[in-house]
Formats: structure tokens, sequence, C-alpha cells
């Protein structure tokens, strides 16, 4: 299987890193592209552009001045422990074993507005430019008309590589609307993660955020080979409903009294 996940606003460039192995972004000159256009802004067009405040807009103004190749470990950092958000949290990389990292690095995708796809140990420089910007370059007037099919084809070369038929969608819609699925050689199996508050079950963002990183941290440690061994999935209270789910969703519920 190959699953997907989001990146993160948040990032960590000062925690010790587990391994200095690491690999190089595949659509590194689609980065460097996009980078050319985004120096162009000031920082007042940059925050107006990406909803910003003024001091966010200046932090990522002089990412993309200082941003530069080539990549190494002075100047960047592995895509799966620079992220530093929800999803992370639950995925908890950190922690994950050699073994596990090697698995992931052939099975774990980060779907990225600045880089295309990232692999975990792709090496990556600070940036912020989600998938939802409407920064116009020569190819279209957002970022999903930039990357318009190149995301797809790579992710069906990976899976291709994986040798698999199942593609597992744990990044949100803006990410994963990125995705041309009609033209994706998988079949798109989504989890959902659903918290009991006042009696009812509901997607929770935060709850659920951090559920995709522990069921994509489920995938690496236990190597899943259908949609039954996803089924197993129990991480922090979570089970599987079947009541619930469909041919393309997987619901998981977790009572009040498991949170």
């Amino acid at each position: 299987m190959l699953a997907v996940i989001s990146p993160a606003k948040n990032l960590d460039y000062e925690s010790e890193l587990p391994t200095k192995e690491f690999t190089q972004p595949r659509l590194l000159d689609d980065a460097t592209a996009l980078v050319d256009v985004a120096r162009e802004l000031s920082p007042q067009q940059l925050g107006s552009l990406m909803s910003i405040s003024d001091k966010l807009a200046g932090l990522n103004a002089a990412r993309f001045a200082e941003w530069q190749t080539p990549f190494d470990l002075n100047n960047a950092r592995q895509a799966i422990y620079a992220f530093d958000g929800d999803v992370y949290a639950g995925l908890s990389a950190e922690k994950l074993d050699a073994e596990a990292i090697a698995y992931a690095q052939e099975h774990l995708r980060i779907l990225s507005g600045l880089y295309g796809v990232l692999r975990p140990l792709d090496l990556m420089q600070p940036y912020r430019l989600e998938m939802g910007t409407k920064l116009e370059t020569a190819r279209g007037k957002n970022l999903y008309e930039f990357w318009g099919d190149i995301i797809t084809e790579l992710l069906n070369k990976d899976l291709e590589q994986c040798k698999s038929t199942i593609l597992v969608n744990l990044a949100s819609n803006e990410y994963f609307s990125s995705v041309k699925k009609k033209q994706l050689k998988a079949d798109i199996i989504t989890p959902v993660f659903k918290d009991e508050k006042n009696g009812e079950y509901k997607v929770i963002s935060f709850w659920a955020k951090k559920a995709r990183g522990m069921m994509a941290r489920f995938m690496m440690n236990n190597k899943p080979k259908s949609i039954a061994d996803l089924q197993k999935f129990n991480a922090a209270g979570y089970r599987f409903s079947s009541a619930e789910s469909t041919a393309t969703e997987l619901v998981f519920l977790r009572s009040e009294a498991d949170q």
C-alpha cells in the first residue's frame, strides 16, 4: 500500500536528527520555478496571498530569498523530521525504528505545495506555501494548475514500484485535491476518524489530524497487505466501525471515555 499525508505549517529545524540518511526531492526543478515566482513578491504581497500576519509574511519572504540548492544536512532537513503539526505528533517519526523508516520511504508520501511529492527522507528547506494558494505562474492561476498531472504521475510510478493497487488517503481535502483521482492507477481508501462528543460521533479536526498520523505510523510498523489489515488499527482507543464504513471509507470511532 501507498499512503499520502499532508504537510504541516509548523516546522522543526532544531531537534536532533535520528538519522543522517537522506534523499533529494524528485521535483526540485518545479520547486525552484515556484521559488523564483515567490521571490518576486513583497512581504506584503505574500501576506495578502497567503492570509498570514506581517511577521509570518516577513519570515517566509526571507525563506524564499535564502532558498538555494544543492540541499544538504547543513541547509535542509528530512521532511518527516521537519514538519511539526498534529499529523506529525501522531506519526512520532523520531520514535520509528530504521526498518519502519525504510518502509516509509517506499510506502509513505507527503503532498506539498512547494515540493509536490516528498518521500520521508527527502531533504527540504523551510517554507510555507499551502496547496490552496492562488500563486499565479506561467502554468496557471494557482498551485493546482501549476502541478497539473505531475503529482498524480509520480504517485502512479510509486504505486508501480511498491506493487500496490491501493492508495490510503490520509491527507486533507486541500492537498488530496492535487491528485487527479480518475488518472490514479489505484483504489483510493480514506480512513475517517470520529470522536464522541455529547453522545454523538463526529470528526473533530485536532483529533482527526492526529489520528491520521497514528494510522500512518500503524502502517509503517505493521506493513498492511489488505483493507482487512487496515481495519485492525486501534491506537488511542479508536475502533473500526463496519456499520459506518463503506467500500471506500473506513470509519473508526472513539468513545468519550477513551479520549
